[in-house]
């Protein structure tokens, strides 16, 4: 048979939490809870866009030399995939280094929450 749970008629409380009545010209709220933190700024996320936006954009170099044929080579269809690589790796790290940039700004719309921060 399960316990059954004593119920307190009348005014009587069990708990010793005190409540007070708002007063009638205030609306409920605080300013305090409508302060924004500080932003947290995502220094691993930064520095890995920093290292795709460097090592993408010597890819894209190294390859416009490869296919302007400034560097010889022995296997020149192998020239485009390197245009391929440093482009696919140049986008996002300069995708989110803008997004970083106009944030440490303080441009309308852009936050360090817009980039990702690996769980700090």
């Amino acid at each position: 048979m399960m316990p059954s749970r004593a119920v307190l008629g009348g005014g009587s409380s069990n708990n010793k939490v005190k409540y007070s009545r708002l007063a009638a010209d205030e609306d409920g709220y605080i300013d305090l809870q409508f302060k924004r933190s500080p932003p947290k700024v995502p220094y691993k996320a930064i520095a890995l866009a920093t290292f795709l936006f460097v090592v993408g954009a010597l890819l894209i170099i190294i390859g416009s030399l490869l296919l302007a044929k400034y560097i010889k080579v022995e296997h020149p269809d192998r020239t485009i995939p390197v245009l391929i690589i440093g482009v696919l790796v140049f986008l996002p790290g300069f995708y989110h280094l803008r997004i970083a940039y106009y944030a440490s700004k303080g441009y309308r719309g852009y936050s360090y929450d817009d980039i990702p921060d690996f769980g700090d």
